[in-house]
This record gives C-alpha cells, structure tokens and sequence, in this order.
C-alpha cells in the first residue's frame, strides 16, 4: 500500500539568500511559471511563487530585459504575462513540421466579425446583424468560441436576455494586442481604406 505525499511547500521568501540571488531565484521561478501556462497568467498567480511584498512587476521587467536577444520574449496580455516567440522566428516556426496546425484558419469574413466583437463588445447576435446587415451564422460563432477566440459576456438580468460576445485573451494573444486599447483607431481603418464611414 502506498502512502500519497504532499509536495513540499514552497518557500517563498528564500530568506537564507542574499538579496540579488533572492531576485535571480524569483526571476526564474515566474520564468519557469510563464513557460508552463497556455494563457496569460495574472499578476495574483505570479505572486504566489515569490516572496511577501516582491514587486512582480519589477520581476517581469527584470526577466524581460534577461530575455533580451534570445527568440521569444515576455509580452503582458489582457491582465497578465506570457512567453512567446519573438515575431521575428514565424518564418521558421511555420517551416517546422508540426507549426502549421497551430495557424488560426480564418476568412476574411470570419476575421471582419472578430473585430466587430472587439470593437462593439459585449455585442448580441442581433447587434453583430445590425453591423453586418445579415445574419451570423451559428457555426461562425461556434468556430470562433472553439478556437477560444470569442466567449459569451454579460447578459442582461432580465428574462430572455440574449447572450453576448466579448473576445479572450486568446484574441489577443492571436492577433498581438497587449489589450484592447491597442486595437487601430476606426479613423486611421478608414484613413486606410480598411473601414467604410
């Protein structure tokens, strides 16, 4: 009969280092937490791995100035931080066998509603029809929700409300916004020739 063990805790204060080593060692640790997580992963969680009052933000600077010269980097998504590729190694990540399925397959059309979502969002199915003059179709919607690039947002607390569509964090990592706010201002779409007035 085997007896399951708890993992050991962690020490978080590292108390028995000297400072600069206390810091490296916390670097590593919201390193090594990055490189493990499919999202972007919050300034709460990070600190769970350092130690009492540690500027985690300092931390994730210090880690990307670290990181500097190296071909994936520490980009801040939505509320948090990830590790990606540095854009400059998609020539080569693509060419690579298996890369290919991690391409986003979308249309014109599908892309079009994405940023109708980000931009109008939370937004109804009825909402995206106003924009678009017809219907959307549920599979779109559905496509979009399966590739976690779309999730259902709030909903009114009446009766009946329809859901609404609100983009993820995945969009963001997807199309390389830190946030919404970095999304082109509907001026400079129409400066472009990429929006109609």
């Amino acid at each position: 009969m085997s007896v399951k063990q708890n993992p050991p805790e962690l020490d978080r204060e590292l108390a028995e280092l000297p400072a600069d080593l206390r810091w490296h060692e916390w670097m590593r640790r919201i390193e090594a937490v990055l490189f493990a997580a499919s999202s972007p992963v919050p300034r709460e969680k990070l600190a769970r791995v350092v130690g009492q009052g540690a500027a985690v933000d300092l931390l994730v600077e210090d880690l990307a100035a670290d990181l500097e010269g190296r071909s994936f980097e520490v980009a801040k998504v939505g509320d948090g931080w990830i590790l990606r590729t540095r854009v400059a190694y998609g020539p080569a990540i693509r060419s690579a066998a298996e890369a290919g399925a991690q391409v986003l397959d979308l249309s014109e059309f599908d892309i079009a509603v994405l940023a109708a979502i980000a931009y109008h969002q939370p937004v109804t199915r009825d909402g995206l029809k106003d924009i678009f003059g017809k219907e959307i179709a549920r599979d779109l919607i559905g496509r979009l929700d399966a590739q976690g690039l779309i999730g259902t947002g709030p909903r009114s607390p009446r009766r009946g409300a329809p859901y609404t569509f609100v983009t993820t964090d995945r969009f963001l990592v997807a199309f390389g916004l830190e946030s919404l706010r970095d999304l082109p201002d509907p001026e400079q779409l129409e400066d472009a020739g990429l929006r109609q007035a």
